[in-house]
Protein backbone atom coordinates (compact mmCIF):
# COMPACT_ATOMS: atom_id res chain seq x y z
CA UNK A 1 0.00 0.00 0.00
CA UNK A 2 2.63 2.64 -0.93
CA UNK A 3 2.70 5.13 -3.56
CA UNK A 4 4.92 5.09 -6.54
CA UNK A 5 6.25 7.10 -8.68
CA UNK A 6 6.31 6.03 -12.57
CA UNK A 7 8.21 8.47 -15.05
CA UNK A 8 5.17 9.23 -17.92
CA UNK A 9 7.57 11.75 -20.22
CA UNK A 10 9.47 14.80 -20.93
CA UNK A 11 6.86 17.44 -20.06
CA UNK A 12 5.65 15.19 -16.80
CA UNK A 13 9.06 14.22 -14.57
CA UNK A 14 6.24 11.72 -12.47
CA UNK A 15 3.01 10.57 -11.44
CA UNK A 16 2.02 9.00 -7.91
CA UNK A 17 0.09 5.34 -8.40
CA UNK A 18 -2.66 4.94 -5.49
CA UNK A 19 -2.56 1.12 -5.40
CA UNK A 20 -6.38 -0.62 -5.30
CA UNK A 21 -6.04 -1.52 -1.61
CA UNK A 22 -5.62 2.05 -0.68
CA UNK A 23 -8.70 2.72 -3.16
CA UNK A 24 -10.64 0.24 -0.87
CA UNK A 25 -9.14 1.61 2.28
CA UNK A 26 -10.27 5.42 1.44
CA UNK A 27 -13.82 4.00 1.53
CA UNK A 28 -16.75 6.30 0.24
CA UNK A 29 -14.99 9.56 1.34
CA UNK A 30 -12.30 8.88 -1.42
CA UNK A 31 -10.02 10.31 1.54
CA UNK A 32 -7.19 7.27 2.91
CA UNK A 33 -7.81 6.20 5.86
CA UNK A 34 -5.54 6.49 9.63
CA UNK A 35 -4.34 9.79 8.69
CA UNK A 36 -2.31 8.52 5.73
CA UNK A 37 -3.75 11.52 3.72
CA UNK A 38 -1.55 13.68 5.98
CA UNK A 39 1.20 11.79 4.20
CA UNK A 40 0.37 12.12 1.60
CA UNK A 41 -0.30 15.94 1.49
CA UNK A 42 2.87 16.58 2.90
CA UNK A 43 4.79 14.69 0.17
CA UNK A 44 3.13 16.48 -2.69
CA UNK A 45 3.89 20.07 -1.14
CA UNK A 46 7.37 18.88 -0.31
CA UNK A 47 7.92 17.91 -4.28
CA UNK A 48 6.81 21.35 -4.94
CA UNK A 49 9.57 22.55 -7.19
CA UNK A 50 8.64 26.10 -8.83
CA UNK A 51 6.92 28.95 -7.68
CA UNK A 52 3.02 29.15 -8.02
CA UNK A 53 0.92 32.23 -9.19
CA UNK A 54 1.00 34.07 -5.94
CA UNK A 55 4.99 34.05 -6.01
CA UNK A 56 5.17 35.07 -9.25
CA UNK A 57 3.05 38.17 -8.82
CA UNK A 58 5.35 38.80 -5.64
CA UNK A 59 8.52 38.55 -7.68
CA UNK A 60 7.10 40.53 -10.53
CA UNK A 61 6.08 43.82 -8.11
CA UNK A 62 9.21 43.84 -6.66
CA UNK A 63 10.87 44.05 -10.10
CA UNK A 64 8.41 46.75 -11.15
CA UNK A 65 9.19 48.84 -7.67
CA UNK A 66 13.13 48.22 -8.47
CA UNK A 67 12.97 49.26 -11.86
CA UNK A 68 11.13 52.60 -10.80
CA UNK A 69 13.37 53.68 -8.08
CA UNK A 70 16.06 52.60 -10.61
CA UNK A 71 14.40 55.07 -13.46
CA UNK A 72 13.88 57.43 -11.04
CA UNK A 73 17.38 58.03 -9.58
CA UNK A 74 19.17 57.49 -13.39
CA UNK A 75 17.13 60.67 -14.21
CA UNK A 76 17.59 62.66 -11.61
CA UNK A 77 19.75 65.84 -12.18
CA UNK A 78 22.75 64.88 -10.03
CA UNK A 79 23.06 61.62 -11.21
CA UNK A 80 22.71 62.66 -14.79
CA UNK A 81 25.27 65.60 -14.35
CA UNK A 82 27.36 62.86 -13.62
CA UNK A 83 26.77 61.02 -16.22
CA UNK A 84 27.37 63.57 -17.93
CA UNK A 85 30.74 64.34 -17.19
CA UNK A 86 32.15 60.83 -17.14
CA UNK A 87 30.88 60.61 -21.18
CA UNK A 88 32.84 64.04 -21.54
CA UNK A 89 36.17 62.98 -20.05
CA UNK A 90 35.92 59.56 -21.59
CA UNK A 91 35.47 61.12 -25.07
CA UNK A 92 38.17 63.78 -24.27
Amino acid sequence: MRLTKVPLDAATTTAEVTTTAEVTAAGASGRPSGGRWRARLANRLRDDAGMNTAEYAVGTLAAVAFAGILLKVLTSDGVQAALASVIDRALG
